[in-house]
C-alpha cells in the first residue's frame, strides 16, 4: 500500500482515514467516505484499484471531471480511461477493446452511460470495485440532486459481490442515509473525516453595494498577483458584469455560465486550468468538474444558497494545503432573490432552512469555522484564528436607540415598506417614492442621516438577525415589527448591535509565496519567491508541450519543497513529497538543470 502511494503519487504518508478506508475497500466492504474537497478522496479508491485484481469503475457526473482525473492519473503512469459523448465512436470502441484486454485500471463513466453498458461491457470485464464520486448527487436531500444517479441500484442488482465506495465532500446526516439507502449498500462503514481546512482563511463582508465591491475585489487580488481566483456570482449578468469590470481594471479575466455555448465553456474552463487566464467569473456549475490544485483563492460576489455549497465552492481553494484566501459578499438583497428561488422551488422547506443556516452563517459573531464544523456534525474547543472574526472579535454597544428610530419608521408607515425605502427614510432622501406616499412628512424622516446608508444595511440585518424584524416575502419584501421589536421599540427592552468596524481593505492577504519558508531575512525571502516563479514558468512550458493543465505536471506544494530543499541531482528529488517515480523519471533533470543554474546565478 506504501509503496503503491510512493511509487505512483509521490508521498511517503497517508493522510488521516486514508490507509484504513483503503484496507476496508480490500476486504471488499460497502464504504461510506465524507472527506473535504482536498482531502484526499480520490485516493481512496485509486491505490486500490491497483492493488486489485480487474477494473475499477469509476461514476462521475462531469465530463471535464472525468478528463482532469484521468489526465492526473495518465499523468503518474497509470492506465486510466473514459467513456463519454466527447470522444469519437472508435475512441470508446477503442477504450472498451483495452478493458476486455485487461489494460485498463481505471474506468471513469457517467451515470447515464452506466445504464447503457451495465448488459454489455460491465457484463464481459472483471471489475474491482465501483466508486460513486459526488454521491451527494443521489439523494433528494442533496444540495446538488442530478435524477440519473438514482438509477444506479442497478450496481447492486448485476453486481451483487462487487463492493460499492460512495464519497462526497459535502452531506449532512439525511443525505448520508439517503446515500447508502438508494445504492443499496451492505452494513457500509461510514468514515467521517475531518472538515477542518485551516489553510482556508474565511472572511464575510456585509452589505456593500457594486462598486465597492470591486473595490475590495481589485485590492484583493492585486496582493494575489499571478495567483488563480475563481468569483462566484448568483445569475450570469452579474458574472458577465463582474468580468467587465475587472477586465476594465486590467485584470485576465473569463466567464463561465449556462448562457454560453458548449465550445464557449469548454475554452474558459480550459484557458483557466491551463493557467492562460488568472480570473473565472462564474455561477455555481464552474468548478465541480476540475481539480486544479492551485486556486489561491475563492470569492463570493454573492450570498450561496446553503452552507453545502459554499464549502464545496470555497474548497476549490488550496487543495494543495498552501495558505489560501475566501471572501463572502454578504447583502440583503441576495438574502432577497434567494428566498424568492427557494419559494418556488420544489422542495421549499429544505431550501428555506438551508438558506436560514447560510444566513446565520454570514451574520454571525462567533468563529466562523466552529460554524462550518458544527454543520457538518464535527466540534472543536478553540476558535480557529484565522476568520474575520477571530481576527477583530465584535464590540458591542447599546443600540436601542438606533433600533428604536428604524422600528419607528417602519411603524409609521403601516409596515408597508421595504429595506431600501426604510434607509431612505432614515437618511431622508427625497426620492419618488418618498414624496408620492409622503413619507417625507413623518416625524422620523431624516432621524438617522448621520449614519451612512451602509451602516444602515448592516444594522438592519443585525436586527433581523437578533428577532426584532422579519421579512414578509409574499408582501413585496415588506418589513414586519415582531413581538420582540415592540418590546424595544416601546422601551420595555435594552438592544445591543454590534460595532461596525470600517474596512480599510488594508489587510495584508497571505501571498502564496510567503509560505516557502519561516526565514526572516527578506533578502533571503526574495531569492525563494525569484525560484518559484522560475520553476513555475518552466512547469508553465512542460504542460504546454504536452497540452495538460500545468498543476498536473507538478503542484504549487511540490514546486515550494523543490524551492525549499533545491535539489541539484536525481537523487535528491527522492525526498520531494508529491513526485511520483513516473515523473521524477519524466520531468526530473528539467527542473534540477534549472535548479543548478538559479543557485550559479546567485553565486
Amino acid at each position: 500500500m506504501l509503496n503503491i502511494l510512493k511509487t505512483y503519487f509521490g508521498y511517503t504518508s497517508f493522510r488521516p482515514l486514508q490507509k484504513e478506508i483503503i484496507t476496508n475497500i480490500l476486504n471488499k466492504k460497502d464504504t461510506l467516505v465524507l472527506m473535504p474537497t482536498g482531502g484526499g478522496k480520490s485516493l481512496c479508491y485509486q491505490i486500490p484499484s491497483l492493488m486489485m485484481e480487474g477494473t475499477a469503475i469509476v461514476v462521475s457526473p462531469l465530463i471535464s471531471l472525468m478528463k482532469d482525473q484521468v489526465e492526473a492519473l495518465q499523468a503518474n503512469g497509470i492506465t486510466a480511461r473514459a467513456i463519454n459523448s466527447m470522444n469519437t465512436d472508435t475512441e470508446n470502441t477503442s477504450i472498451r477493446m483495452e478493458c476486455l484486454q485487461g489494460k485498463v485500471k481505471l474506468l471513469y463513466i457517467s451515470p447515464e452511460r452506466i445504464l447503457a453498458e451495465s448488459n454489455y461491457l460491465l457484463k464481459d470485464i472483471k471489475i474491482s470495485l465501483f466508486a460513486i464520486d459526488e454521491a451527494h448527487c443521489i439523494s433528494q436531500w442533496g444540495h446538488d440532486f442530478r435524477p440519473e444517479y438514482t438509477q444506479l441500484d442497478i450496481l447492486r442488482k448485476q453486481f451483487p459481490n462487487i463492493p460499492i465506495i460512495a464519497l462526497t465532500a459535502t452531506a449532512d446526516k439525511i443525505t448520508r442515509q439517503d446515500i447508502m439507502k438508494q445504492l443499496k449498500m451492505r452494513e457500509p462503514e461510514i468514515f467521517i473525516s475531518s472538515f477542518d481546512r485551516p489553510n482556508l482563511s474565511l472572511d464575510v463582508k456585509k452589505g456593500y453595494q457594486q462598486k465597492e465591491k470591486i473595490r475590495i475585489i481589485k485590492r484583493f487580488i492585486e496582493k494575489h498577483e499571478n495567483e488563480s481566483g475563481i468569483i462566484y456570482c448568483m445569475s450570469r449578468k452579474t458574472t458577465e458584469k463582474v468580468a467587465e469590470l475587472l477586465a476594465d481594471e486590467g485584470f485576465d479575466t473569463t466567464v463561465y455560465h449556462a448562457g454560453l455555448s458548449n465550445s464557449e465553456r469548454e475554452k474558459a474552463q480550459d484557458d483557466f486550468i491551463n493557467d492562460r487566464v488568472q480570473i473565472v467569473c462564474a455561477t455555481v456549475a464552474f468548478g465541480m468538474g476540475i481539480d486544479k490544485s492551485n486556486v489561491r483563492w475563492v470569492i463570493h460576489y454573492n450570498l450561496p444558497k446553503s452552507i453545502e455549497s459554499f464549502y464545496q465552492e470555497i474548497g476549490r481553494a488550496g487543495r494543495d494545503g498552501i495558505k489560501s484566501d475566501t471572501i463572502l459578499f454578504y447583502s440583503l438583497g441576495d438574502m432577497i432573490q434567494l428566498t424568492k428561488f427557494a419559494e418556488e422551488s420544489n422542495q421549499k422547506e429544505i431550501n428555506i432552512e438551508k438558506l436560514n443556516r447560510m444566513q446565520q452563517y454570514a451574520e454571525a459573531n462567533i468563529c466562523r469555522r466552529r460554524i462550518l464544523l458544527s454543520y457538518f456534525g464535527e466540534t472543536t474547543d478553540h476558535d480557529c484564528g484565522n476568520c474575520d472574526v477571530c481576527r477583530n472579535p465584535p464590540e458591542r454597544f447599546d443600540g436601542t436607540i438606533i433600533i428604536q428610530k428604524a422600528l419607528s419608521a417602519i411603524a409609521r408607515t403601516d409596515q408597508q415598506i421595504a429595506t431600501s425605502t426604510l434607509i431612505e427614510i432614515l437618511r431622508g432622501n427625497y426620492t419618488q417614492e418618498i414624496a408620492e406616499k409622503e413619507y417625507d412628512k413623518i416625524k422620523t424622516f431624516g432621524i438617522g442621516r448621520e449614519i451612512p446608508s451602509r451602516h444602515w444595511q448592516n444594522y438592519i440585518l443585525q436586527m433581523l438577525n437578533s428577532g426584532y424584524l422579519e421579512i414578509a416575502y409574499n408582501e413585496n419584501n415588506h418589513l414586519k415589527i415582531t413581538d420582540l421589536g415592540h418590546k424595544v421599540l416601546y422601551g420595555k427592552q435594552k438592544a445591543q448591535l454590534v460595532v461596525i468596524k470600517e474596512d480599510t481593505t488594508h489587510k495584508q492577504y497571505s501571498h502564496v509565496i510567503t509560505n516557502i519558508s519561516p526565514k526572516d531575512d527578506s533578502k533571503e525571502n526574495e531569492h525563494e519567491v525569484s525560484l518559484f516563479e522560475t520553476l513555475r514558468l518552466l512547469r508553465l512550458k512542460l504542460a504546454e508541450q504536452e497540452a495538460i493543465p500545468p498543476y498536473i505536471v507538478m503542484s504549487d506544494s511540490t514546486l515550494l519543497s523543490l524551492c525549499d530543499k533545491k535539489p541539484v541531482d536525481i537523487q535528491s528529488l527522492d525526498d520531494i513529497p508529491g513526485l511520483s517515480e513516473y515523473k521524477k523519471k519524466k520531468y526530473g533533470r528539467d527542473f534540477v538543470e534549472a535548479i543548478k543554474l538559479y543557485i550559479n546565478a546567485q553565486k
